[in-house]
């Protein structure tokens, strides 16, 4: 169940095309365009561990693509993510005790359960919890011009491309659920949208945290040294998460709320894997953005060197086995210097 400012949400829809008549009413909504409008007015927060260095430094959370985590705010300042083109950030707070869950997703496959994940630590009694929800990322890699032109039919034929079905998914969800979910802000597909002079489309930001003590959020971008514990292994298990039965239509756990340490769960890739790495680590940086990218034009200037790093590993470690013995995650906690220590 949607709500926007406080009322239940609804919109006049054939069962075909619910979920895009939804997301686009959402979009329209002008409280949620002017929501859209001051979050992109608020300047980019950037992270970094070099740049926390005093004591009261801030504790975050940082989740890669496919991944979610669910935070406490006694433990936790911040949570986010970044290098999101066609992918969707969704946060989920709890108003009343501050918890808060933050998934970065990637396909409609994965939205329905791991919506679920999600609201496993946030819904404790009944369905009267009260909790607010931002959308943020996706872009307009393709024109939404003739859903507005069009008949619903036409226009349901010709929206493909990797964002919009993903953000219609997701709003089609919630609406579809019991739980109340208070819609804060919508900023995706043309409100995180920007044009170059040849018209070609980016997304207005990449990334985001939400501040959990307020529910506040905020663009945001995060060096390598902040997109951490276990950057690469975790950055493989999004690829190989696609071939591993055990986590079909599921979004990656990493982290234990009640404990503060993060939990990589384990992921076993195969010797494809091993193959599909050694035969593309030989293309030029053009051909791999042009292979492996949803979105050439619109990735960060390390979108490559991260994939040649996530190659040599796969090369040096060709059996899942030997980065999870036994099956066992990966688990790190909070170092004194404000980084992650293995444990």
């Amino acid at each position: 169940m949607i709500f926007v400012d406080g009322a239940p949400f609804s919109t006049h829809s054939s069962s075909t095309s619910q979920g895009m008549d939804i997301l686009l009413a959402l979009l329209e909504n002008p409280s949620l365009v002017s929501a859209s409008s001051s979050l992109k007015a608020n300047p980019e927060r950037k992270f970094s561990v070099s740049e926390e260095s005093s004591p009261e430094r801030s504790k975050w959370v940082y989740i890669f693509q496919r991944e979610y985590a669910t935070v406490d705010p006694a433990f936790v300042d911040f949570a986010g993510t970044d290098e999101a083109t066609t992918c969707v950030g969704v946060v989920i707070r709890n108003q009343k005790t501050g918890m808060t869950s933050v998934a970065h997703m990637d396909s409609p496959r994965i939205v329905e359960m791991g919506l679920s994940q999600m609201l496993s630590l946030l819904v404790d009694n009944g369905l009267e919890t009260e909790l607010d929800v931002h959308l943020i990322g996706g872009f307009e890699d393709v024109s939404l011009q003739h859903a507005n032109n069009g008949t619903v039919s036409e226009s349901h034929a010709k929206l493909d491309g990797y964002s919009f079905p993903l953000c219609s998914k997701i709003v089609h969800t919630l609406w579809s659920r019991e739980e109340k979910f208070h819609i804060r802000t919508i900023c995706v597909l043309g409100h995180n949208t920007r044009r170059d002079s040849d018209g070609n489309t980016y997304p207005f930001f990449n990334g985001f945290v939400v501040e959990t003590a307020t529910g506040i959020v905020i663009p945001a971008s995060f060096d390598s040294s902040s997109r951490c514990p276990d950057e690469i292994v975790r950055r493989i298990r999004v690829s190989s998460s696609y071939e591993d039965t055990s986590w079909t239509g599921k979004l990656l756990e990493t982290y234990d709320s009640g404990t503060d340490c993060f939990k990589i769960a384990p992921c076993h890739w195969t010797l494809r894997q091993y193959h599909i790495a050694l035969s593309l680590q030989h293309y030029s940086d053009s051909e791999i953005l042009s292979i492996c990218s949803t979105s050439p034009t619109a990735e960060g200037p390390d979108f490559v060197d991260n994939l040649r790093r996530q190659w040599n590993y796969l090369i040096e470690h060709p059996h899942w086995t030997e980065t999870f013995p036994k099956k066992q995650p990966r688990t790190f906690a909070r170092s004194t210097d404000g980084g992650w220590r293995r444990c």
